[in-house]
Order: C-alpha cells, then structure tokens, then sequence
C-alpha cells in the first residue's frame, strides 16, 4: 500500500498578514494566517506550512507571536520557517508551537546547521526550503525570499542538504509561482531522483490535473500550493475527490467541509 500524498497549503507571510505574488514579487496581502490556518484544518488539510518570507531578506528575527497564532489554530502539523538561523532560533520556532522547522538562506550559508538542527529535533523535523530558478540546461538556488542568487546548482544542493540531516525537502520554482501553468515536473523530477527524502513539489499550481501530474508520475510526496487554496478556487476536499478518482492515495477526511 502506497504512502498517502499529502496536501499543504502555504501561509507565505510579511511577519503579520498572509501575502501572496507572482515570482516572488508584487506582493498582495490576502488574510489573517490564524484564520486561514483554521479553515484549512477543518477543509481537509494534511499540513500546513506558515513562512516568514521577509525575515532573511530583511535580517530580522522570525514572527514567533504569528507562529504561536496559527499553532493554536491546528490540529495537523505545522511547518514554520524564516528567519532561522542558529539553534536558537529553532528552539524558540519549536517552543512557539512549529512540528517541523524549514530552513533556506541560513543553511546556504552555513550547511552544517542542516546537522546541528538534526541532531537537535530529528531529521524528520528539518525542512531544507529550496528556492530554484532556470540558469541555462539547470537550476540555480536563490536565497533571501528569491532575491539573491547563490549559484549553487538546485539539484546538488538538495542531496547535499538531505545528506547533512534535512529529512525533507521543500521544492519551489521560481519561475513557476504564482504563474497558475502547473508545477515545475522537470525541475522536480530531478530533485527527486537525487535524493532519498520526501519531496513537496511547490510553485505554479492552479487546477487540480496539476496535482495529479506531479501525483501520477510519482515525482513528489507532497504538493503544496498557496493563492488557489487562500482564494477558494479549489477547496482541499473537493480536490482530494479528485485526486482519489485518479487513483492517487489520499488522506480523506470525513468532517472535510471544503470551505
């Protein structure tokens, strides 16, 4: 029997208001995090995931009040990140309310803290975060909420990453977000198969087919998406209906309202 595909909307946040924009840029505020949180627990959601995408960007602590909000408000896992960038840092992420912590830039510039959080939390609680954009036949990493290119070449980077104690990886494109063509199946494929870790296919997702794509190929264990879920163009219910149709195992939820 197959792992069930898990289902993870994203709270990309300002530190306060949940924001959503195209390639990592014009940013719109579209709710409260909590709020957003607690309709995807009731909708059917396997995880949810809450960032911090200006923290690195503007070398700032991480929202912890924010974390605390949305932690009260589930009762699936919570991923957290931005901002991370020692133990302590962790720490106070964990002690906020975070199952699992997601780390970008600080492990770029550090890759031993992947070691120091796993040693630490356990591997299955350290998200490597990878923000990967097209360079020529590859795919660069970008650090600082996608403003700075490192490059580090994505795919090395990411088997590196599982290499040093990430037990997941956190796989955006992008080229892809908020672009509403689908997920990046090239890019994703070739992160999966250097790697032995999950991995949650992230940017460009607007219709439920797109999901599938990723599902049916077995390219991702996970699938995460933002703006179609903030908005309600695809409730998470209807979309696991879907996805079990096609033959994709999915957690289903029986008091899952889709609202």
């Amino acid at each position: 029997m197959s792992l069930a595909r898990r289902i993870i909307p994203c709270l990309d946040t300002d530190g306060e208001w949940v924001v959503k924009g195209v390639q990592f840029g014009n940013l719109r505020r579209l709710g409260d995090p909590a709020e957003l949180a607690a309709r995807y627990d009731r909708g059917g959601a396997d995880e949810v995931v809450v960032l911090d995408i200006a923290a690195s960007r503007d070398r700032r602590p991480t929202f912890l009040e924010t974390i605390r909000r949305v932690a009260r408000a589930l009762s699936i896992p919570l991923t957290a990140g931005g901002g991370i960038r020692c133990l302590a840092d962790a720490r106070a992420v964990v002690e906020a309310g975070a199952d699992k912590l997601t780390v970008n830039t600080a492990a770029v510039e550090r890759p031993e803290l992947l070691a120091e959080l796993a040693a630490e939390f356990g591997s299955q609680a350290v998200v490597l975060a990878i923000d990967a954009r097209r360079e020529g036949s590859g795919w660069r990493v970008w650090t600082r909420g996608g403003h700075e290119a490192t490059g580090l070449d994505a795919v090395a980077w990411a088997a590196q990453g599982a290499e040093r104690g990430a037990g997941e990886i956190l796989l955006t494109s992008i080229d892809r977000d908020g672009t509403r063509k689908g997920f990046n199946l090239e890019l994703t494929a070739a992160v999966s198969g250097s790697v032995g870790v999950p991995v949650i296919a992230s940017g460009g997702a607007e219709t439920p087919e797109h999901f599938a794509e990723v599902f049916d190929r077995g390219l991702a264990d996970a699938a995460l998406a933002a703006s179609i879920f903030h908005e309600n163009r695809v409730p998470i219910a209807g979309l696991k209906r879907f996805l079990a149709g096609r033959g994709v195992t999915v957690r289903m939820v029986e008091e899952a309202t889709g609202c």
